[in-house]
């Protein structure tokens, strides 16, 4: 029996075949960090608020409000509040939900124009629960809720203090805090681009935010348990840049001396010198990112499930697996803030993270 044979062109065929194959999986692009979503809105989207990853609200410029009760498969345009009189010309850059049903949403504005709203129908109808006090002065920046009694907002300076109120009873009433210690410097103010320039750590009762000027940034920071005449210190972060649309755009916490705060300048989005820094003393001292962010940043948050930090801006979004030490990009999309596992940005852009593209299994950072 004749051995068989095999012919020349068949085995360049067989080779050819693996190689293109080959080459396909190696030019398959990875899929994308971010899954887009459609919102049906051409708003600038400023607020997001995740609830539980299935329900969430958004916010942003003329009025809009958004809600999704299936992880952002379908989104809900909200009735607009105060439609009849201006609601279409507010600015709403913060939302906090607690459910499907109750939720605020802070309008940022000069003056008057500055407001929070309420609604407890799941956004068919609102409620005003308070106009800036401070009219035709002030500018509200951030609210940050730790219940359905307990706020705060921060506001721009009024008279050469940064308006910081508090409410316990569910916004029917507010105190604005008189503390020395928030004495503002010439053109220092927060920044409203996120709803992130407050954060607030209701389970220790410390509060900080972060301001930008000419002179340099600022970090203020609130103890109630401390004993001293003034709650409120600020300390200056030089790493971060000067400059009237620079400095500290966002800080959170990820536990009482984890912290982590982002920004940089917004007229300068690709710079990613002075981006990010990290405390690992609940604030107290702060370390520039070694890598830092791959431009301005606007709004940063910890992630329990990925044990990570992610952090976005208008010219992309980054991770850090190291506690703010050092940075990687995920995408170079177009965001202003985030609330895991949304993302929203302008031209109302709305996406979910897509966790499984991001990276492998890997070893979670060890406590420091």
């Amino acid at each position: 029996m004749l051995a068989p044979t095999f012919a020349p062109w068949a085995i360049h065929l067989t080779a050819a075949a693996v190689l293109s194959t080959a080459s396909a999986f190696a030019q398959s692009p990875p899929p994308p960090v971010w899954q887009m979503q459609a919102s049906s809105s051409t708003a600038s989207l400023r607020g997001i608020d995740s609830v539980d990853g299935k329900v969430a609200w958004a916010s942003g410029t003329e009025g809009t409000v958004l809600k999704t009760l299936d992880g952002g498969a379908h989104w809900i345009k909200c009735a607009i509040p105060d439609a009849a009189t201006d609601g279409a010309t507010l600015d709403f850059r913060g939302v906090q939900a607690w459910d499907a049903d109750t939720a605020i949403v802070m309008a940022s504005g000069p003056g008057d124009k500055s407001r929070l709203y309420k609604t407890m129908d799941g956004c068919g109808t609102w409620k005003l629960l308070w106009k800036n006090p401070d009219a035709p002065d002030g500018f509200w920046d951030s609210v940050s809720v730790a219940d359905k009694e307990n706020l705060m907002i921060l506001g721009d300076p009024v008279k050469g203090k940064f308006s910081v109120f508090d409410s316990t009873d569910g916004g029917k009433t507010w105190e604005k805090s008189r503390d020395e210690g928030l004495r503002s410097k010439e053109k220092e103010g927060a920044f409203a681009a996120s709803n992130s320039s407050l954060s607030v750590n209701w389970v220790d009762g410390n509060a900080v935010f972060g301001t930008g000027s000419p002179t340099g940034a600022r970090l203020f920071y609130e103890c109630d348990t401390c004993k001293r005449e003034a709650m409120w210190t600020a300390s200056t972060i030089a790493s971060f840049p000067k400059g009237e649309a620079a400095g500290i755009f966002a800080v959170e916490y990820r536990d009482w001396r984890r912290l982590v705060m982002v920004g940089g300048d917004y007229s300068k989005p690709n710079k990613t010198a002075g981006t990010a820094a990290w405390s690992a003393d609940g604030g107290q001292h702060w370390t520039a990112s070694t890598t830092p962010p791959h431009g301005y940043r606007s709004s940063v948050q910890w992630s329990e499930s990925l044990k990570a930090w992610i952090t976005a801006g208008t010219n992309g979004s980054d991770i850090s697996r190291d506690d703010g030490r050092t940075w990687q990009p995920l995408d170079d999309g177009n965001w202003n803030a985030l609330s895991l596992p949304f993302i929203v940005g302008p031209n109302g852009r709305i996406a979910r993270i897509n966790s499984n593209a991001l990276f492998g299994p890997f070893v979670a950072p060890k406590e420091k």
